[in-house]
C-alpha cells in the first residue's frame, strides 16, 4: 500500500489549509483493485494421497515347529499356491499317529459290540436272554459309534494343521516381507509382528487420499484424477475413484476417498507417497476472488470493495471453495466490484482510497457514465 502525495514544491502553498490538504492527501492509501472473474474451465486441486496394495496378505503359522526351508525371499513374484516355507513339526506328527491309532482301537471295538449286539437280539425272542441284557449291549454299541465318530473327528482336525506345516501364498503376487529363516522356532499365533511372510498383490493399487468437505460435491465415485511420485518426475499415472468411507472426519473436516490405479508394468510402489490432481469443475453461479484480497477477522469474512465515490467498503461473503491462489465466492460481490488486492490492516468501511494508476483529482468515468446515461 502506498500513501498518496509526493515532494511539495517550495512557494506551492503559504497556509495551515494549504498544508492540512496535503497532510491529508498523503494519509489516502493507493491500492491495487481487480475485477472479479467468472470461472472460464475447471480448477486442478493438489491432494496427498498414499500408495497400497490391493490386497495384502500377512502369512502366520498354524502349527508350531522350526523352518525346515523356505523357498522365496523379498522382491520375488509368486503365484497362488507356491510354497513359501516348510515347516518341521515331530510334536505334531506323533499326535496325528496317536489320533490315526486311537481310530483304529474304536473301530475294533465298535466291531465286537456289534457282533455281541446282533447275537442278543437273536437270542431275545426265545427268552434265552433278558430285555435289560439287550438294551445294554444295544446302548453299548450306540456309544462305541460314537467314539469312532469322535476320534475319526479329530484325526481330520489333526491332518488339516498337518496342511500347514507348508506356508502357501493365497494369491498371485509379491513377497513384501520375510520375518523368518533355516532352523527358526515358529510358534503357531498371529501376534502383531510374527507373520513369517507378506504377499502383496501389486499389479492393481489403491490410492487413499483425504478429500476436504468442500470438494466432496466434485469428487464421486467414478470420477478420474492424474497421481504423480517423486520418483518418476514429469510422468502421471490415471487413478480411479471407486469409493468413499461415507463420513467426514471432524478432526480434519475431509472424507477418506479411494481410488484404483493401474499397476501392470511395476512402476509403482505399494506405501509411496503420491500427489493427486483433480479437475474441479466451477460452481454454479460464483466469482472468483485472489485469495489476498478476503479479509478474516472477528466479522467473519470480508473484502473491501472500492466505492464510485473512491471510498472503501467492506462487504461480508460467502466463500464457495478454497482453490488457493484464488477463492470461489457465490455472495457478496458482482463482476462490476473493484475489489480491493492486499487491503492494508487498519482500512475500515467509508476510508478514502486512490486505486493505483489513478490521479487523485481524476473523475469516475465509470460512475460519470452511468450519470449521462
Amino acid at each position: 500500500v502506498i500513501r498518496a502525495g509526493g515532494e511539495v514544491p517550495l512557494g506551492a502553498t503559504d497556509g495551515e489549509g494549504g498544508l492540512q490538504q496535503i497532510a491529508t492527501a498523503r494519509l489516502v492509501p493507493i491500492v491495487d483493485v481487480a475485477r472479479p472473474q467468472a470461472p472460464t474451465g475447471p480448477t486442478v486441486v493438489e491432494l496427498p494421497g498414499r500408495l497400497e496394495a490391493s490386497a495384502r496378505a500377512p502369512l502366520f503359522a498354524r502349527v508350531s515347529g522350526y523352518i525346515g526351508k523356505w523357498t522365496y525371499d523379498i522382491g520375488a513374484r509368486v503365484k497362488a499356491g507356491d510354497v513359501l516355507a516348510e515347516i518341521e513339526a515331530p510334536d505334531l506328527d506323533q499326535q496325528l499317529f496317536q489320533a490315526q491309532s486311537d481310530l483304529a482301537t474304536a473301530q475294533a471295538n465298535e466291531e465286537l459290540s456289534t457282533v455281541t449286539n446282533q447275537r442278543y437280539q437273536a437270542l431275545l425272542p426265545n427268552a434265552t436272554v433278558s430285555r435289560q441284557a439287550a438294551d445294554e449291549k444295544a446302548s453299548d454299541l450306540a456309544a462305541k459309534r460314537a467314539i469312532v465318530r469322535s476320534q475319526k473327528a479329530n484325526v481330520a482336525r489333526l491332518e488339516a494343521l498337518a496342511q500347514y506345516k507348508r506356508v502357501v501364498a493365497p494369491f498371485d503376487g509379491v513377497v513384501t516381507a520375510r520375518n523368518t529363516d533355516v532352523g527358526a522356532l515358529i510358534n503357531a499365533g498371529s501376534a502383531a509382528g510374527s507373520e513369517l511372510f507378506v504377499v502383496s498383490e501389486t499389479s492393481r493399487l489403491r490410492l487413499y487420499v483425504n478429500v476436504p468437505q468442500a470438494f466432496l460435491a466434485a469428487i464421486k465415485p467414478g470420477t478420474t484424477a492424474r497421481a504423480a511420485v517423486p520418483e518418476h518426475p514429469g510422468k502421471s499415472y490415471t487413478a480411479r475413484v471407486t469409493a468413499g468411507a461415507g463420513a467426514i472426519d471432524s478432526a480434519t473436516g475431509t472424507m477418506r476417498t479411494q481410488l484404483e490405479v493401474d499397476n501392470a508394468r511395476g512402476e509403482l510402489v505399494p506405501g509411496s507417497f503420491a500427489t493427486v490432481h483433480f479437475e474441479i469443475p466451477p460452481a454454479t453461479g460464483t466469482l472468483t476472488v485472489p485469495a489476498s484480497a478476503v479479509i478474516f477477522d472477528r466479522s467473519g469474512l470480508r473484502v473491501a470493495v472500492v466505492s464510485a465515490e473512491g471510498a472503501a467498503e467492506m462487504r461480508k461473503i460467502t466463500v464457495a471453495r478454497d482453490l488457493g491462489n484464488t477463492v470461489e465466492v457465490s455472495t457478496g460481490v458482482t463482476a462490476e466490484d473493484r475489489v480491493v488486492l492486499s487491503p492494508p490492516d487498519d482500512l475500515i468501511d467509508g476510508d478514502k482510497v486512490l486505486v493505483k494508476g489513478q490521479s487523485p483529482d481524476a473523475p469516475d468515468t465509470r460512475r460519470a457514465g452511468k450519470r449521462g446515461s
